[in-house]
């Protein structure tokens, strides 16, 4: 009897193991070291879009070493996470490339801004873009949407005329409601827009105000540019209004939502201007020790 056959029971069980131990690596090596375009752990949002419109987009892959963004119109990014413009409407595949090998890609779709018609000698097509209540001293933004050339601002502070820019920006002195008129060569008729300016907070002046009724101020001051953003008024306005005076211009502020889901300032702001309906009820900021900059701030909203 040669040694196979002597052995045969001990080298089939040795097989078997030396298998089933390969498949056990191999199924590690799977988990833990072969990756696909799967594990990719991105966003992009949101899908549809108008041109000019901000789309955002974040990449949170735990084992990726590099990685790169291509938008699909020419233009790429290292970053982990921003913010990109598209120039033109089209249907464009955004695509993350981790480690020069897995890729996950992103349809979206970007349509043409809506813009007036041809002239119209019948019709005026002048229309004004602009918020309806701001604060005052606060730089507020006119647009003319409009095909005209020639433009005639006013703001109904001085009673002069206080631009002649398509786009005009312009900062209240005194709190009331103005009447702002706009005057094209599409028309004699101007266009009208009304604008409620809120008083302007300012510590040095309210110095009887108590320390609670300070903060609350505060707080509904923050708590107004947030619902601002969120129903779709100016963005980069109320953002950099927080940024630059409450926050001294720290993007990365801890923002707490509903006592329990964290993010930075800034991710907060940029997905709040795409979550339609959201309501702000309440904002509560926390300072440094010094009182000179917000730290955190706890929201509560709903939809």
């Amino acid at each position: 009897m040669n040694y196979f056959q002597k052995n045969k029971k001990n080298i089939i069980i040795g097989v078997i193991a030396a298998l089933l131990i390969a498949a056990l690596v191999a199924l590690w090596l799977q988990k833990k070291v072969i990756h696909s375009a799967d594990d990719i752990v991105g966003v992009v949002y949101p899908s549809t879009l108008l041109v000019g419109d901000t789309l955002l987009f974040e990449d949170k892959t735990q084992f990726a070493k590099t990685k790169r963004w291509n938008f699909g119109d020419g233009r790429i990014s290292d970053k982990n996470s921003g913010i990109h413009f598209y120039d033109k409407p089209g249907y464009y595949q955004v695509s993350l490339i981790v480690d020069n090998k897995y890729t996950k890609s992103f349809p979206v779709m970007v349509s043409a801004r809506g813009l007036p018609k041809a002239k119209d000698s019948a019709k005026i097509t002048t229309t004004i873009d602009a918020q309806t209540q701001a604060m005052q001293n606060e730089n507020v933004q006119f647009r003319a949407i409009s095909d005209a050339t020639k433009f005639s601002w006013k703001f109904g502070e001085t009673g002069n005329t206080d631009s002649k820019d398509k786009m005009a920006i312009y900062s209240y002195k005194k709190p009331g409601d103005y009447l702002v008129t706009l005057y094209t060569e599409e028309s004699q008729d101007p266009v009208y827009h009304r604008i409620k300016i809120l008083p302007a907070y300012d510590a040095l002046q309210e110095e009887e105000v108590s320390v609670e009724d300070s903060y609350a101020r505060i707080d509904n001051d923050f708590k107004y540019r947030l619902q601002q953003i969120a129903n779709g008024n100016n963005f980069n306005m109320n953002y950099n209004y927080l940024l630059r005076t409450y926050l001294c211009n720290n993007e990365n502020t801890v923002v707490k939502v509903n006592d329990s889901k964290t993010n930075n300032f800034y991710m907060y702001c940029a997905g709040l201007q795409f979550d339609k309906n959201t309501v702000i009820q309440t904002v509560k900021v926390n300072f440094d020790d010094k009182q000179n900059c917000v730290t955190k701030v706890d929201i509560n909203q709903s939809k």
